[in-house]
């Protein structure tokens, strides 16, 4: 499907709408002087736990024990990423990392 120069200039418009609008919504909610509900101080500890449980079923749920490999590299990606999260406390390096070696992995060797 191709889009004429309004529908993209439309599309383009509305993306960057409500990007600005997720950026600043927070700070009209919730202003510096004003304390932030309970209910959401709560939110901000749990659910990063919640997203990164959701994100390793995710990761882990196509993994068949019955296919040849039996998920032997995705145990290693997921030990590497936590691995070295713990030595290093990057994300980006263990997530680039486990990515990373996890393409290796199915690639290069399985």
């Amino acid at each position: 499907m191709i889009l004429t120069t309004s529908q993209a200039l439309l599309t383009i418009a509305v993306v960057a709408a409500a990007t600005i609008l997720t950026r600043v919504l927070p700070f009209v909610i919730f202003p510096g002087g004003k304390k932030t509900p309970k209910f959401i101080t709560y939110l901000g500890t749990v659910l990063p736990f919640a997203i990164i449980g959701m994100l390793i079923v995710y990761c882990f749920k196509s993994v068949s024990v019955t296919v040849w490999s039996h998920g032997i590299p995705e145990l290693i990606a997921g030990v590497f990423v936590v691995a070295i999260h713990k030595w290093k406390h990057n994300l980006l390096l263990s997530i680039g990392g486990g990515t990373l070696l996890y393409m290796i992995l199915v690639q290069a060797i399985f």
